[in-house]
């Protein structure tokens, strides 16, 4: 975009820039797009590329998704799930997902490497320009102010160095968050971290109506008793012939960084049923592992001309280790807040517009998410998980309630009983 309506400065390559083209990236570059900005995406890979990930999309996601757009029917290669099947304790539970006006009554299953090309090419249908193969290495600040001006990266298959400037950037580069690093951003100590590590399977369990989610991993490939293992489980069907098999452990277990996790993932699976297919031999592909960033582990969210998005920002949620609805949630929000402060002249009023997206995030994820941070170092001890496993699964009413308030699901305004405990604690929980 070269108008005379232009927010560009003289020596800006576009009024905004989003480093990653993930969830975050892409869907903030949409919004922006959409709203007439000129926006340079700049992502480190190229597409199609993978992602270690569940695969997984409850209906928060897909609210999302819909409110960006996107075609969610099966016809249009989404796979559609009902609900959660819970495994622990001796029980196996089957929730669907409850029926609310804000949200969708079903979840999602697409693969990654499908998912984020899916969002990305939207986005570059809305205008923005995508720069894949560039790397993005470090922000460039001004000397005199210290505000943001553009980032340095590496280019292409040479990795020729390169600065892009724009007046504001949009750090969207996931847990790596190597731009906000380069600003002395660091992540909050006091805030968990978890470990995710996946694998694909060829199994007959592919097409299945619910996620299934295992509170106890029991080890019993040995010759001894079952030994009980750390962490959580899950086994998503893909519903093309393989199974997404993973497990999580959170920062809050005594496991977290003592652990093999891919040796764990082994364990598991080898103990469990023959025919559902989970052996080295039916694997499809090398085991994968991620960090998950969650409730809000870096902050401030905005300073100095840059606003950090999804897991740039720590927007995993600590119940549940879902991190794309609230990718795409916080990339909503960003965008709308860049919109309204590129609308105003450079100085105090555009920083006023922009200092209201910590708010916003805040004002829409933060006492979820404190809530979540407590609810982690609870489960983080293998005997309450235990504990909350044989007691919690047989009382399907609990276990619905359970339901809503782990995968965030509940209406705000109205609803049920259950919908106005967890709205009143979440507006009544600090968010600091």
């Amino acid at each position: 975009m070269t108008s005379a309506t232009t927010r560009r400065g003289p020596s800006d390559d576009a009024e905004v820039i989003v480093v990653g083209a993930g969830p975050a990236g892409s869907t903030a570059a949409t919004y922006l797009a959409r709203a007439g900005l000129d926006v340079l995406l700049l992502e480190k890979s190229t597409f199609p590329r993978d992602k270690v990930c569940g695969d997984g999309i409850t209906p928060r996601g897909v609210k999302q998704l819909i409110d960006l757009g996107i075609d969610t029917r099966e016809q249009a290669g989404w796979l559609h799930n009902r609900g959660l099947r819970v495994v622990g304790g001796g029980v196996r539970i089957e929730l669907d997902w409850p029926e609310l006006a804000e949200f969708p009554p079903y979840g999602l299953v697409r693969p990654r490497d499908d998912f984020d090309e899916l969002l990305v090419r939207a986005a570059e249908r809305a205008g923005a320009r995508l720069l894949e193969q560039t790397s993005v290495t470090a922000a460039e600040t001004d000397e005199r102010t210290g505000r943001i001006t553009g980032v340095h990266a590496k280019s292409g298959p040479d990795r020729e160095p390169v600065t892009y400037r724009a007046p504001l950037v949009l750090g969207c580069d996931g847990v790596s968050a190597r731009l906000a690093l380069s600003v002395g951003l660091q992540k909050r100590e006091d805030r968990p971290m978890g470990v995710a590590v996946r694998r694909y399977y060829e199994s007959p369990r592919s097409k299945d109506d619910y996620l299934e989610s295992h509170l106890e991993l029991w080890d019993r490939s040995g010759p001894g008793e079952p030994q009980l293992l750390p962490g959580y489980g899950w086994l998503f069907g893909m519903g093309d012939g393989t199974v997404n098999a993973g497990l999580g452990i959170l920062s809050t277990s005594s496991a977290y960084g003592k652990t093999d996790y891919r040796k764990l993932l082994r364990s598991w699976l080898d103990g469990t049923p023959e025919e559902w297919g989970f052996r080295e031999e039916n694997a499809t592909g090398k085991v994968g592992g991620a960090a998950l960033p969650m409730g809000f582990n870096r902050t401030p969210h905005y300073r100095d001309g840059l606003l950090l998005v999804g897991d740039a920002g720590g927007m995993v949620n600590p119940f549940n280790g879902e991190g794309i609805a609230y990718a795409m949630e916080s990339a909503r929000l960003a965008a709308e807040c860049a919109v309204h402060a590129l609308a105003r002249p450079a100085g105090p009023s555009r920083e006023q517009a922009l200092g209201r997206y910590p708010d916003a995030v805040s004002q829409a994820l933060g006492g979820y998410f404190r809530m979540g941070n407590t609810f982690s170092k609870l489960i983080g001890n293998p005997t309450v998980m235990r504990m909350a496993a044989k007691h919690g699964l047989p009382r399907t009413t609990l276990m619905r309630f359970v339901l809503k308030l782990l995968a965030n699901l509940y209406d705000s305004k109205g609803g049920d009983a259950m919908d106005r405990v967890i709205s009143a604690t979440t507006r009544l929980t600090p968010s600091a």
